[in-house]
């Protein structure tokens, strides 16, 4: 063999060493992954962070996807011949447009769970529907504004998912959920993610994004925040560091960690095997919140410790 092949083969043994000590770590750990952006609508990305998912299942742990589909959602109404109109970054959900929320969503889960179980991995694929898991109020704009079947989560039933988990399975998590009268409701991916990472008591939940992380200079790709406490992400937030998009999205973060999540990770969806460069090497790539009173994992050097 030669000497390079040599060197090569000893590197990936190398990242499977870097590996052991964290796979140990979160050993039959729950972790969350809200997944979403470009991630979804690529094909080698979508097949990459389905591997890395699977994976995850495959060492131990016990993965929970939620996902979105909203930019599916807007192709199927304007085939439809209507427009997609949005309040707050919210859709406005009509009857009609809600049956064909309802029919993209589904349609795109079974297709995740059909990529899961090509990978020898049994999956389940369900909403927020199924057992009650998630029961919801109509949400309204922020000046008040009924924007039709927009849910906003009152209570989560997670016995569907701990069983699951429980049997071995892989559960796939489309974000509709009923309201006290049995009304479906469309919910933000982001928010069924986090309500559903608190309700099962998630070691991790991980969001796929189009954005890096958080940024100290949003003009600095370079100016990345590996890890964060909720505090120092107030502060970013009250001096205008965070704004715009990511806003409501560390808001979901902030919730999550205060009521029960030990870390959420905010990572880059369009960086092939972002999950598992997070996860499992020293460095990892996006950026980590967790609650004040926890250890970061990095030295004054930046190196995970």
């Amino acid at each position: 063999m030669k000497e390079e092949e040599i060197l090569d083969l000893q590197q990936k043994a190398g990242v499977l060493v870097e590996a052991l000590p964290y796979i140990q770590r979160f050993n039959r750990r729950i972790i969350v992954v809200k997944y979403g952006g470009s991630a979804m609508l690529d094909e080698e990305l979508k097949n990459d962070v389905i591997k890395d998912v699977t994976l995850l299942k495959l060492v131990g742990f016990k993965p929970i996807i939620v996902h979105g589909g909203g930019k599916e959602i807007s192709r199927w109404v304007k085939l439809m011949g209507h427009e997609s109109e949005f309040v707050d970054g919210l859709r406005k959900t009509d009857e009609e447009t809600m049956e064909v929320a309802e029919m993209v969503l589904n349609r795109v889960n079974k297709s995740l769970v059909s990529m899961v179980q090509s990978l020898g991995v049994n999956a389940v694929g369900i909403s927020g529907k199924d057992g009650r898991m998630l029961t919801v109020k109509k949400k309204l704009s922020k000046n008040g504004e009924d924007i039709g079947f927009v849910g906003d989560i009152t209570k989560v039933t997670p016995k569907i998912l701990l069983d699951l988990l429980e049997k071995d399975f892989l559960p796939i998590v489309c974000p509709l959920g009923l309201d006290n009268e049995f009304n479906t409701y469309n919910i933000n991916a982001d928010d069924a993610a986090c309500a559903i990472a608190e309700a099962v008591k998630a070691e991790k939940l991980a969001f796929l994004t189009d954005e890096p992380g958080i940024l100290r200079d949003v003009n600095d790709p370079n100016s990345l925040i590996s890890e964060i406490t909720v505090q120092e992400a107030r502060d970013l937030i009250e001096d205008g560091t965070i704004s715009g998009g990511m806003l409501p999205k560390i808001m979901n973060c902030i919730h999550a960690v205060e009521n029960g999540v030990s870390r959420v990770h905010i990572l880059d969806g369009r960086i092939v095997h972002c999950l598992l460069l997070e996860i499992f090497t020293n460095k990892g790539i996006g950026t980590a919140i967790l609650h004040d009173r926890d250890e970061k994992f990095y030295d004054p050097d930046g190196r995970r410790v």
